[in-house]
């Protein structure tokens, strides 16, 4: 690599500079303080994991964007998380192991192999919650409704889109008509993709009755009315009706804390990876192409560890939601101390700093500051005074 440009940092890997990377921090900070006074109990998981741990039972679109690397220690291969979701279920089942319900909550970098739609590249910082022991509506509601809260915490002031539908009602369409595996993956990702030409193309070299469900199931995504459409048009399916009175009970209760959300129903919400087994839901802020915050319920990870529980959570992109959030501003400037051994002056600084203060000391060349108070020595006392040069 040339001198010109050892600086170069790899396609979809940035870095935040001081002023973004302390408003990361605050939001950081702030989220998951919320998180805290709802009982999630926060948990920093390892950076990699030997990849039969950190990939076992959970599909081939996480093991795609992980990246791997040989443990020069083992000789086994490791795997730099893409995903934290499946690290907390490890814990769950087996580091933690509890009874009953068990919530927690993380907030930590991660890396895939290929730059993500929601404009953090390939290294996004994930903050998130999960809530294992639990598989009822209730569960769901209030994963949703924490979900929510951040972007009311964090001061957002785009309107924003709860989207929602039901991973079980794809799964209980296509995955048990025992379609060849190949075929059932393109009607997947044509789902995803919202392509309607790949839709109908699939759809007609499909049986009747799975084409018609194909068709169907595409249509369905608007308002709560989709809801009333899809128990019309796929209302003989008894997992499907299950599915759909998920969704309207814990829309019901998300709605006891935000009655105004606006919500947009889409049965083919496929997005994310592909080991979530009923609601699924993502936030949209407004003119944001891309969801900025993802989740759902994902009952069957923990079995892969020896303690199957059911589990819920939703993760955010902090890089993603960061310039929207609500900048933390103090009216405290930095303060600028001279280079003196004087044991007053030290002290001056250290009950400033412990205050919460900051306290920056002039060395040569000098502090480039475009505001700042100085401290200065008056009648034997140390005091701030606001710095007239700057």
């Amino acid at each position: 690599m040339s001198t010109e440009n050892r600086w170069l940092l790899p396609e979809g890997i940035d870095e935040l500079l001081p002023e973004r990377a302390v408003q990361l921090e605050s939001l950081r900070r702030r989220l998951l303080d919320q998180c805290t006074t709802w009982g999630y109990r926060y948990v920093i998981p390892p950076l990699v994991e030997f990849t039969d741990s950190l990939l076992i039972g959970l599909g081939a679109d996480l093991d795609v964007v992980t990246c791997k690397f040989i443990d020069q220690m083992s000789g086994r291969m490791l795997g730099v998380r893409a995903d934290i979701t499946p690290q907390t279920a490890r814990m769950d089942a087996h580091s933690i192991a509890e009874d009953g319900v068990t919530r927690l909550c993380y907030a930590s970098s991660t890396l895939q192999s290929t730059p993500q739609p929601v404009g953090s590249g390939r290294a996004p910082i994930q903050l998130g919650a999960e809530l294992y022991g639990s598989d009822c509506v209730e569960a769901d509601a209030e994963v949703i409704t924490l979900m929510l809260s951040m972007f009311e915490t964090a001061g957002v002031k785009r309107s924003l889109t709860l989207d929602i539908g039901h991973s079980a009602i794809y799964d209980a369409l296509f995955l048990d008509a025992g379609l060849d595996a190949d075929l059932e993956a393109q009607i997947f990702g044509a789902l995803q993709r919202k392509s309607v030409p790949d839709i109908e193309r699939l759809a007609s070299t499909l049986p009747a009755d799975i084409s018609r469900k194909l068709l169907s199931l595409s249509a369905l995504h608007g308002s709560t009315s989709v809801i009333v459409g899809a128990r019309k048009a796929l209302g003989s399916e008894p997992v499907v009706v299950a599915a759909l009175d998920e969704l309207e009970a814990a829309l019901e209760l998300v709605r006891l804390s935000y009655p105004d959300v606006d919500v947009y129903i889409d049965l083919t919400e496929l997005r994310g990876f592909r080991y979530h087994t009923g609601l699924v839901f993502a936030v949209y802020l407004e003119g944001r192409g891309s969801a900025i915050a993802k989740g759902g319920r994902y009952d069957n990870i923990g079995a892969v560890f020896g303690r199957d529980r059911p589990a819920t959570g939703f993760a955010i992109d902090l890089k993603a939601l960061v310039d929207d959030a609500e900048r933390q501003k103090t009216d405290d400037l930095p303060i600028i101390a001279p280079q003196s051994g004087d044991p007053a002056l030290r002290e001056a600084i250290a009950k400033l700093r412990l205050a919460g203060r900051v306290v920056v000391i002039d060395v040569p060349p000098g502090v480039a500051l475009a505001e700042a108070d100085r401290l200065v020595e008056r009648r034997g006392q140390w005091v701030i005074e606001r710095d007239s040069a700057l």
